[in-house]
Formats: structure tokens, C-alpha cells, sequence
């Protein structure tokens, strides 16, 4: 990470004993939850696998291969898709492309096939996942090319969203936002993908309100940005959502396809979307270790809780979730620099002193969270259809983001609360961003918080509130937190959600060859 403005948030004098108690507790709420992950595996994880392991495509009634595999599969699935997988190949000769679509279209049961000898079998399987890693790594190191030879902009980096549900389409919007100077292109899934139990296949046309998350869809937009990064001399980064009930699945092919940003985050799915809890927690934890070995910066999405909830009474709940976030990434293995925790500039704009709030609590977070690059997320709570005071929540917005050194600004849009935004109304965004940071680029270098001021003082009570928070999540665990409604005011079942059907306990001798090389159990980690 480059050229982030610094300087406010070290004047906080904030209590470093406080911060490590803090950073305890959230150890000990995700350990508890590690324990049960490292005990079960998902429907969406083996069909990962089965990706990794080259298995791609469609049936002849447009089913995905992994998924008919797993289904196959059925209640054998605890011992891991690739034991099944590999015997077959051991046993048959061909290759996993072969061997599913054999399953396919010969009616090859995988089960029912004789069993191979144990050792060839996790040799085969072991071939297979150094091979996947190695593609992996290798596109992570044609990005590390890119951005030595065009280099990149300085932060905050300008993020800006595309949506038009044709793929094509969104090629067109991408480019010229690059042109007018955005740094980092998301392509918004199609309405409800996250719910999908499977990963559509090809290039598609047809999305809802975004673009649906493939593949093919993906290689298309990183070629397209790839050309327009040498076009302009700077790397442009691409972002996908690796959230939902595939998200392990989505996180595998973003890596595979050189995707350098993942939205990826557990909570979001069960409080947004009313994911089975226990399904996107163990979902999750294989997705980031895809992520880190693919050297994506994951987003998550603590901004989200304050669109249920009020910005200046729940802000430590914010926080609270970000050290939870935090220690689940670095338990997947993610470095600090590649988790993009997530908070919002979402205060009532009537509120008296609101732009002081707002610059708390983003210095706050950058305070805590030094290395990583911390996703900002401009107003849209209190947007109206007065495209001119929107224009000015965004400015202030961008100005708060630059002030206190923000890594990934995406963008408002003046017609935040109208429509999809125009390309006109992205230029407008980007100017207005260009033309704040650019003026003020060094002004948290410049200024200092007066001590004991109300911006220090609130950023202290918002900490003292999170590790308060913490302390009781701890006590209670992070599944009655959630069935409490202690994050973001929703209320989520342990043993509910969508997709609880699919989580599966691992039987003794489970076999994933791809997640064991990410935990460096296998061959060089």
C-alpha cells in the first residue's frame, strides 16, 4: 500500500492496554467459533475443491458440474469430495475434468466405484492441490508485475461500482471510469445471487440490478481493465462479492482469474441475508484462506450495520465487530495489509457537531487498524432526491476520508436515493473526489486534535464502548451475541438461516487436499 495521507489519527491518545484487551477478547469469541469450523465442511467448500481441482462447466440441463458432483456425493460427503474425486481418477484413469463429466453424462457413480489404494488416492489428490496453488500464485505475482512496472495511484484509492447486469456493458462503464480516474471498478452481483446455491456459468447478460458473479464474467472484466491499465499508465484493481451461500466457491475463481479484491464477510450474509450462521462461518474460513494465498484485500461490511442502526449510539458496535473481524482474518491466515475492514461516514446529517463525529470515528478505526486498508463507505442512509445536498454529504465525506488517511474511498453518487447511477453521475462523483483530495491531500499531516477535545474524547468513549461490547460477547459467545441482536439491532437463530442444510461434520479422515496446502499441512504451505 502507497501514498496513504497520515497524521490525525495518531493524536487520539488512546489507552494501548485497552486496544490489547480488546484484541483478547476477540481471540477468544473466534476461537470458539474456529472450533466448530475445524470440526464441519459445507456443500459450497467441497464444491471449491472440486473447482480447484479443474472441474468447470455445465451439465446438459445447465447444472454446474461441482454441483452435481456433491450431490452425488450426498451423506458420504463427510469424508471430502476429494476423497471421492481422486479415487475415481485412481480408479478410472481419466482426469477430474474427465471423471465429472462422466458422472454427467455416463451416469458414473462416484460411490459406488471400488476403492483405490488410500495412499495413491491422497498422492493424486496432493498433485492436484500444488497445482492449483501454483496457478494461484502465479497470478497473484502477474499482479505484483503490473503494479511494479505501471504503478498506481496514491491513497485513497476512488472506488466506484458498475451495475448494468450485462457484462459487456459494465466493460464499457468500467473503462471510462477508469478514464475519468477511478482506481478500483466493482462489478455489483445481480439482486439475490448471495441466496444462489451455485456459481451460474459463462458470460451473462441478463442480471438484476448487477452483473451475476462467473468465471467467465470475471476473466472478461480483468481483461478489459488489464488494457485499460496500460492505457493510462496505473493499475486498476477489479472487486467481486466471494459472499453468499458460494462464497468459497466465488473466492476460488475470483483467484484463479486475478480478481484483487473479494467482499467477503460472514457477518454480512447472516445479518443482511439471513445466512445459516453456522454454514457462512465455516464457509468463510476456507474462502480466506483462498484469498490470502490469491493475495486479495478482503472487504467487510461493519458500514452495513449502520443502516439498521442509529451511526452515533451504535458506533462501538462497529468497532466491536471490526476486532472480531480482524482476528477471524488473521486466523485464515490474511496479513493485516490485506484486511479491508469496513465502516461508513452514516451520521443524520441534522445532527449538531456531526462532521466532528464523523471524524472520530474514522480516525478511530484507522487508529486501531494501522496496516490495514480500511474501506470507507460514503452516505446513503439519510440520501434524498436533492441531488445538491448529496453532492455536499459526498464532499464532506470525501474530505473526512483524506483527513484521517482512509485507504478505499468508494464514492457517493449525487442520485444516491433516485436511480443506478448514470456515467454522468460517476464523473460527477470522481471529480468531486479528485477535487478534495487533491486540495487537501496533506491536511491530517497539518493539523493536530486539540487534547481532551470533543473529537478525542468521543473517539475514547466509542473505544471503551467496543471492548465494553467485546467483554460480554465473550462471556456469552458470538452465537447467543448474534441470536441477541447485539450487532447491527438483527436477530439471527444459531441453528437457522438459509443454507443450514448444507453444512456437513467431517468424518474421521477427511480429505481436502487444497484447504490442507493453504494451512501448510501439505507440501510447503
Amino acid at each position: 500500500m502507497t501514498g496513504r495521507p497520515g497524521g490525525l489519527p495518531g493524536c487520539l491518545e488512546l489507552d494501548p492496554g485497552l486496544v490489547r484487551s480488546a484484541r483478547e477478547d476477540a481471540r477468544v469469541i473466534v476461537d470458539e467459533i474456529m472450533d466448530y469450523v475445524r470440526h464441519h465442511t459445507t456443500t459450497s467448500m467441497e464444491r471449491a475443491a472440486l473447482r480447484l481441482a479443474g472441474i468447470n462447466g455445465v451439465d446438459g440441463e445447465g447444472t454446474p458440474l461441482p454441483n452435481r458432483l456433491v450431490d452425488q456425493i450426498g451423506s458420504e460427503l463427510g469424508h471430502g469430495a476429494s476423497y471421492w474425486l481422486f479415487n475415481a481418477v485412481a480408479v478410472t484413469g481419466r482426469d477430474p475434468g474427465e471423471v465429472a463429466r462422466a458422472v454427467a453424462d455416463e451416469g458414473l457413480d462416484l460411490i459406488r466405484l471400488p476403492g483405490a489404494d488410500p495412499v495413491k488416492v491422497r498422492e493424486l489428490g496432493r498433485a492436484a492441490a500444488r497445482r492449483a496453488m501454483d496457478h494461484i500464485s502465479s497470478r497473484r505475482r502477474e499482479r505484483e508485475d503490473f503494479v511494479d512496472r505501471l504503478g498506481e495511484s496514491p491513497q485513497p484509492w476512488l472506488y466506484v461500482i458498475v451495475a448494468t447486469g450485462n457484462i459487456h456493458e459494465d466493460v464499457v462503464q468500467a473503462q471510462s471510469a477508469a478514464r475519468m480516474g477511478a482506481d478500483v471498478i466493482a462489478v455489483i452481483r445481480s439482486t439475490g445471487q448471495s441466496l444462489l446455491d451455485y456459481v451460474p456459468h459463462g458470460a451473462t447478460t441478463e442480471g438484476y440490478a448487477g452483473t451475476y458473479a462467473t468465471r467467465e464474467n470475471f476473466r472478461i472484466m480483468r481483461e478489459a481493465l488489464d488494457a485499460v491499465s496500460e492505457e493510462l499508465g496505473r493499475y486498476v484493481r477489479q472487486v467481486n462479492y466471494a459472499s453468499g451461500l458460494c462464497m468459497p466457491e466465488i473466492a476460488a475463481l475470483g483467484a484463479m482469474e486475478r480478481l484483487d479484491m473479494m467482499l467477503n464477510d460472514a457477518m454480512y450474509g447472516i445479518l443482511f441475508r439471513d445466512l445459516s450462521p453456522r454454514r457462512t462461518l465455516v464457509d468463510q474460513y476456507l474462502s480466506r484462506r483462498i484469498s490470502a494465498r490469491a493475495g486479495h484485500i478482503i472487504n467487510t461490511g461493519e458500514d452495513n450495520y449502520l443502516t439498521t442502526d442509529d451511526a452515533y449510539e451504535a458506533a462501538h458496535t462497529v468497532i466491536a465487530s471490526q476486532f472480531i473481524n480482524e482476528e477471524f482474518a488473521l486466523q485464515a491466515g490474511l496479513a493485516r495489509e490485506q484486511i479491508g475492514l469496513g465502516h461508513a461516514f452514516q451520521m443524520d446529517p441534522d445532527l449538531t457537531d456531526g462532521l466532528l463525529w464523523e471524524i472520530a470515528q474514522a480516525a478511530l478505526v484507522r487508529a486501531l487498524f494501522p496496516l490495514s486498508p480500511i474501506k470507507f463507505m460514503p452516505p446513503t442512509k439519510y440520501k434524498t432526491g436533492n441531488i445538491f445536498r448529496s453532492h455536499l454529504q459526498d464532499c464532506l465525506f470525501n474530505l473526512v476520508g483524506v483527513l484521517t488517511g482512509q485507504s478505499i474511498q468508494l464514492l457517493g453518487m449525487p442520485t444516491e436515493a433516485i436511480h443506478t447511477p448514470f456515467v454522468a453521475d460517476r464523473y460527477l462523483a470522481l471529480e468531486n473526489a479528485r477535487y478534495v483530495m487533491n486540495n487537501a491531500r496533506d491536511l491530517g499531516r497539518e493539523v493536530v486534535l486539540r487534547p481532551g477535545g470533543r473529537i478525542q474524547e468521543r473517539a475514547v468513549r466509542v473505544l471503551e464502548g467496543a471492548a465494553g461490547m467485546l467483554g460480554e460477547v465473550r462471556a456469552i459467545g458470538l452465537w447467543e451475541a448474534l441470536e441477541q441482536g447485539m450487532f447491527a439491532g438483527v436477530r439471527r437463530p444459531r441453528d437457522g438461516g438459509k443454507g443450514l442444510d448444507g453444512v456437513v461434520p467431517r468424518e474421521p479422515g477427511y480429505f481436502n487436499p487444497f484447504l490442507a496446502h493453504l494451512e501448510g499441512v501439505e507440501g510447503d504451505g
